[in-house]
């Protein structure tokens, strides 16, 4: 088995983030927010770069 953690959608950045999906598709647009990546039709986040977001923008 891989070490490797599967990748976030926008329900689940929602839910870790504490804010409304529909904020996450207005970051996406502003270019703000967690680095974010569109596989086919869905966004898909990196778990550890939402978390290192979090940090580097509570530090700001």
């Amino acid at each position: 088995m891989s070490d490797v953690e599967p990748l976030w959608g926008v329900e689940e950045v929602s839910a870790f983030l504490r804010v409304p999906i529909k904020t996450l598709y207005q970051w996406k647009w502003r270019s703000y927010g967690p680095p974010v990546r569109k596989v086919g039709k869905h966004l898909r986040y990196v778990p550890a770069q939402v978390r290192l977001w979090v940090e580097e923008d509570q530090a700001a």
